[in-house]
């Protein structure tokens, strides 16, 4: 069994991850640090947990534990890994954006690969440091991988993606509050979120026009790309299917998909539709599990040379 520390474990990302851990059957979970809630224990944080595990979030750190997830706000994880020193045999996810881009990936003595499987799963493997892909900068890239191995993205992508309430962290605002959420859509950020840089450098830089919107559901992503596409729809399917016919969490659906399909999952789901010269490209994936600690978990299992999808078969909630 690998003994796991987990930085930051009050949010809904730290929550999800937790779950993930108790119930790995090659994973204990050592700690779960918080400098706010220390002695505190986890179930009366995430009340699920009653009865799954008796620790207490520490103010304390085992320097020596085999597998470190930070789970820390963006731009804190840079300060926590100078301030505290690991093992050289600890491996480091982290689930910020803070190493995400090429330029930030070379940290003290790591060299962070970007955690997308169906992207470079080889250098995963042999990673010792991973920076976990953003969650809307996964339903997109996954969306739009195929196209870009082959160069077949020559114009410019137009993307409207939507979002659940959790994208939005656990911390009150005021367009995440229920009388807010409710019955509503809002966008935001139009066409410069902080995920652009990272889903660019994936797809070697396609000229992006991306919408976010916050949608009055709490968990998932709900992504729809398209860009003019010269080739029939069934060679982007044939095409598609051979991309992620290795992938076993990226799935091809001949129907029209719904969010349902993929929350409390690991996985995502695409559907390919073309009018006249444009490819639409729609994607879906849960926030919390594919699009941020699932995804955690599924870069562990490979560096591990584990089954990638241990600890990570796991039931959609569709009705």
């Amino acid at each position: 069994m690998k003994k796991v520390g987990i930085i930051g474990g009050s949010g809904y990302t730290g929550g999800e991850l937790i779950r993930l851990v108790v119930n790995h059957p090659a994973l204990v979970l050592d700690f779960v640090h918080s400098t706010s809630r220390p002695g505190t224990p986890l179930y009366d944080t995430h009340v699920d947990l009653l009865g799954r595990s008796e620790l207490s979030f520490t103010d304390n750190i085992n320097s020596e534990v085999d597998i470190i997830f930070l789970c820390v706000g963006h731009g804190k994880s840079v300060g926590f890994l100078e301030e505290h020193k690991f093992s050289s045999q600890t491996i480091i996810i982290d689930l910020s954006n803070d190493f995400r881009l090429k330029k930030d990936a070379q940290f003290q003595d790591y060299d962070f690969i970007y955690g997308l499987p169906e992207h470079q799963k080889n250098k995963i493997q042999s990673a010792k440091a991973i920076a976990n892909p953003g969650c809307f900068a996964t339903a997109i890239q996954l969306a739009l991988l195929p196209l870009a191995k082959e160069g077949l993205i020559k114009e410019a992508v137009h993307i409207n993606a939507t979002t659940g309430s959790t994208g939005a962290g656990v911390r009150l605002s005021s367009t995440g509050h229920f009388s807010w959420r409710n019955n509503n859509v809002s966008w935001y950020k139009p066409f410069q979120h902080q995920h652009l840089g990272e889903i660019k450098e994936t797809l070697q830089d396609p000229k992006i026009f991306f919408l976010p919107q916050r949608g009055n559901f709490t968990r998932g992503i709900f992504s729809s790309c398209y860009t003019p596409f010269e080739e029939s729809i069934k060679q982007a399917e044939n095409l598609y299917r051979d991309y992620y016919n290795s992938h076993i969490f990226t799935h091809v659906s001949a129907k029209e998909i719904a969010l349902k399909q993929v929350v409390n999952t690991n996985n995502c789901v695409l559907h390919l539709h073309k009018h006249e010269d444009q490819l639409l490209v729609t994607s879906a994936i849960d926030n919390l599990l594919k699009g941020a600690s699932g995804q955690a978990i599924q870069n562990l299992n490979l560096i591990m040379g584990w089954e990638e999808d241990l600890g990570l078969q796991l039931k959609a909630s569709i009705y």
